[in-house]
């Protein structure tokens, strides 16, 4: 990977990245009508800043998870299915936010709804040609990048034994997790289940929600003086969109949105920090058709069970904010952190 250059005061202090999976733009408008009873109100679309992404693959234009968060983390496009390296191209790994935040000395995490070496979160701290190859992602994980929080769904390459061995403490429960000693805890693996996280719509029994994540997570990165860099993702928005699920995806994208106003609220006091809320693609051609009052479904459609070309929000708040405008593509959001470069499609210089 090339030297990092000094970035001075342009990199944020604080970083903070949150991805509904799957969350188009009329899935913000469903989950606003069913919370208020009228658009523009949940957590993020309060936010001063913003703009619609173009999320095209290297190799198609309807990109995968994997694809799309590797452009958000690298700066780089990459075709379907890889996992922040060259491809195409020679295969070299490409380095990522998180990457880029440890060697500012910051602290690292990767919240999410999905098991956690899902494409999403992997993206940001491994380097694999194949998604699907989780314990491979796993070791990178624990052996390479190692996040100082991992918190989400278990399994899928990874175990309670070998994040132990690697030096984590590891929850698997909801009271585990709250009853972590956050000022002494540097390094916390919470294993969720066997799988992802359920659907707010079904209950987590014991398990911890995203926004109950978020706060943790935040509780052990704050700790440290030199800042730090957080993914948190909504996963299964896109899961309840692939099955044209209105009801789970209302309250997937409701829980997101808490996640976001407990993010807001506990960093809104640094001006040192950005958020920045976004979607990796659009799941399943909703449209929503007539707003139906608070509590209650609008009537809508689906046209896919897949992912869509759709351009899909973002929004910014706090340092370097006021870049986010008009339509931009999903490389750009490495270039509005930053502070470095124009948004014109330029791979950002940083790199």
């Amino acid at each position: 990977m090339p030297e990092l250059p000094s970035i001075g005061s342009r990199f944020p202090k604080n970083v903070i990245i949150c991805i509904g999976d799957g969350m188009g733009f009329e899935a913000v408008k469903a989950a606003s009508y069913y919370a208020s009873g009228e658009t523009g109100t949940l957590s993020f679309e309060q936010f001063p800043h913003h703009a619609e992404l173009a999320t095209y693959a290297a190799n198609t234009p309807m990109t995968d998870s994997a694809a799309a968060a590797t452009a958000i983390a690298t700066g780089q496009k990459v075709n379907n299915g890889v996992i922040s390296m060259e491809i195409p191209g020679n295969g070299t790994p490409l380095k990522t936010l998180l990457e880029v935040s440890q060697e500012l000395n910051k602290r690292t995490g990767l919240v999410s709804t999905t098991y956690i070496t899902h494409a999403t979160p992997a993206a940001f701290a491994a380097h694999n040609p194949q998604r699907n190859n989780l314990s491979e992602i796993a070791h990178d994980y624990l052996q390479l990048t190692r996040p100082n929080v991992l918190l989400g769904g278990g399994g899928n390459g990874m175990t309670v034994e070998s994040a132990e061995t690697a030096g984590y403490t590891v929850v698997t429960d909801r009271d585990a997790l709250f009853n972590l000693n956050t000022d002494f805890e540097i390094y916390v693996s919470g294993q969720f289940g066997n799988t992802n996280i359920p659907y707010m719509f079904d209950g987590l029994n014991n398990l911890p929600h995203l926004s109950e994540m978020a706060t943790v997570a935040l509780d052990i990165l704050s700790q440290h003086e030199e800042g730090f860099f957080l993914l948190v993702e909504g996963g299964r928005i896109d899961h309840a969109g692939h099955s044209n699920d209105i009801e789970r995806q209302l309250l997937e994208t409701i829980e997101f949105s808490k996640a976001v106003q407990t993010v807001y609220d506990r960093v809104s006091d640094d001006d040192g920090t950005i958020i920045l809320v976004t979607a990796d693609h659009e799941t399943g051609g909703l449209k929503v058709h007539k707003n139906s009052g608070k509590g209650k479904v609008p009537e809508y459609v689906w046209s896919t069970g897949g992912h869509t070309v759709s351009n899909v929000p973002l929004y910014a708040w706090g340092k370097n904010a006021d870049r986010v405008n008009g339509i931009m593509n999903n490389t750009d959001m490495i270039k509005v952190i930053s502070g470095n470069g124009d948004l014109s499609g330029v791979q950002l210089s940083l790199f």
